[in-house]
């Protein structure tokens, strides 16, 4: 089934009075359907993503920062004489934060291939050593990450992998979905992320013994009781609630496009994107079941959205090539993703520049993933242990841009932000 059309761009159509600017979606989200709400739930939403996926029953989490949180718990008590976390020195902020919530353990960036969201062999291959505890590796913007090279290296070492599929649900390596072919694995169900519980998390391993510690420790570290955690779930239903509302281009200035636009007035891109994060980000609660009723509703209708998705971004690389895109990030044969938006890398940072000079602030779906590499963000400092430079890394931010794969993108659209962005 397609995702909820638009709603039409009519005054009469809307319940009250809203600016009628359209604003697309920096990434193409699931949209919240009234019938999400309605429905009973028939399949519970644990049960329904192991069968779609084909991975063990998930452990859902209260969202993909918390899963990492557990998977690198249950890793530490584990090896308790072990200490670094390997993450990719380009990816979420976030996910520098979670060490806060492992005590005895450090964060180490590692740079990343030339061109590429896969770590760098090399740059692993000198870092990991016998005080590692996890090498992360992902599956950014729901590309393919290589995680054999990763597996391979950090086996050697006694060290255990992560897969950070966060916005990757639904993707696939030789048929097999990721998180699979490491020690553990998780998804996010953040907003934008494909489907949304609007915070969310799913954890699992394939190693039956690891699942079962993964499981204790969550019902462990996740409150499920008490006003904090009736408060933090009360939160979620209410945003997840105007989320369906406002999840329209008619409607969705009002909550991301004019703020946006204010913060690059202000020259803080940081806050534009929404790359600044404090540990009060992090809330650690089990979920409701309210909103998890509703995901296993729309469960229903993810992977046609997600195989429309794919579509719609095949056919438009090659135009974006043509146009003069150094290259579009993509999977290799044998693997499948997903599309929740394009990353697109320029030449050189001045002529990505260009391009978001042009069009960022024009509602059209074109952002930046995260605006620096993990060093950069000065707000982290002290929170890693910087021992190698990562210019990969660092060129993967300077010239690299987005632009949504949301429905809503249409190919009249699409064909301005070419011929406005990208051509000389």
């Amino acid at each position: 089934m397609r995702p909820s059309r638009p709603v039409p761009a009519h005054p009469r159509s809307l319940p009250c009075s809203f600016p009628m600017r359209r604003e697309l979606p920096p990434t193409a989200g699931l949209p919240l359907a009234a019938a999400d709400i309605r429905k009973k739930c028939l399949v519970p939403f644990d049960e329904g993503l192991s069968a779609w996926l084909g991975i063990p029953l998930p452990i859902l989490v209260c969202s993909g920062t918390a899963a990492l949180i557990i998977a690198l718990t249950t890793l530490k008590r584990r090896s308790p004489q072990r200490s670094r976390i390997l993450l990719p020195a380009y990816t979420c902020p976030l996910a520098v934060l979670a060490a806060h919530f492992v005590p005895g353990t450090e964060i180490v960036p590692c740079d990343t291939a030339p061109n590429s969201i896969n770590l760098s062999p090399e740059a692993l291959d000198s870092q990991c050593d016998e005080r590692t505890l996890a090498v992360v590796v992902t599956h950014l913007g729901g590309r393919v990450a290589d995680v054999e090279t990763a597996v391979c290296i950090a086996r050697s070492r006694g060290a255990a992998v992560v897969e950070d599929a966060a916005q990757s649900m639904g993707a696939r390596s030789g048929g097999q979905s990721l998180g699979l072919f490491s020690d553990a694995g998780f998804f996010s169900l953040a907003a934008g992320k494909g489907l949304t519980t609007f915070e969310g998390g799913v954890l699992f391993s394939r190693d039956p013994e690891l699942h079962a510690e993964l499981a204790e420790d969550a019902a462990r570290i996740l409150s499920c009781s008490g006003w904090k955690s009736f408060l933090w779930n009360a939160r979620r239903i209410a945003e997840l609630l105007l989320y369906g509302f406002f999840y329209r281009p008619q409607r969705l200035a009002l909550i991301y496009g004019d703020r946006l636009r204010r913060e690059l007035d202000r020259n803080d891109e940081i806050a534009a994107v929404g790359d600044f994060f404090t540990l009060d980000d992090i809330p650690l609660h089990k979920p409701d079941a309210f909103r998890l009723r509703l995901a296993a509703n729309a469960l229903r209708r993810l992977p046609d959205f997600l195989a429309e998705g794919v579509r719609q971004a095949r056919r438009r690389i090659p135009v974006l090539l043509r146009a003069g895109a150094e290259r579009v990030l993509d999977d290799f044969p044998g693997d499948s993703g997903v599309w929740p938006f394009l990353m697109v890398l320029m030449p050189d940072q001045a002529g990505r520049d260009a391009v978001l000079s042009r069009l960022w602030r024009q509602g059209l779906g074109v952002s930046k993933l995260f605006v620096h590499a993990l060093p950069d963000y000065s707000y982290l400092a002290g929170r890693m242990s910087v021992s190698a430079d990562c210019p990969s890394a660092r060129d993967l931010a300077g010239r690299m841009f987005t632009i949504t794969n949301s429905p809503w993108l249409d190919d009249e659209t699409f064909a301005r932000i070419v011929e406005e962005g990208l051509r000389p």
